[in-house]
C-alpha cells in the first residue's frame, strides 16, 4: 500500500485508485434490448395498475 512519511515520523496511507476508463456508447443490439425491456416494464406497470383498479371498490 502506498504511503508517505510526514514530519515527526507519521505515516499517511492512501488507497489504491482504480484505473479510469471511458464508457462506451451502447451498441445497436443493446439499444434494441433497452427498448424492449422498457416497453415490457411499462406494460407490467400498466397491468398492475389495471388489476389494482379492477379489484378495488372504487371502480
Amino acid at each position: 500500500m502506498p504511503y508517505t512519511e510526514e514530519e515527526g515520523g507519521r505515516l499517511n496511507n492512501f488507497a489504491v485508485e482504480p484505473k479510469i476508463y471511458e464508457a462506451q456508447p451502447p451498441s445497436q443490439t443493446q439499444q434494441k434490448n433497452y427498448l424492449i425491456l422498457g416497453i415490457l416494464g411499462a406494460v407490467l406497470v400498466a397491468g398492475l395498475i389495471f388489476v389494482a383498479f379492477s379489484v378495488s371498490k372504487i371502480g
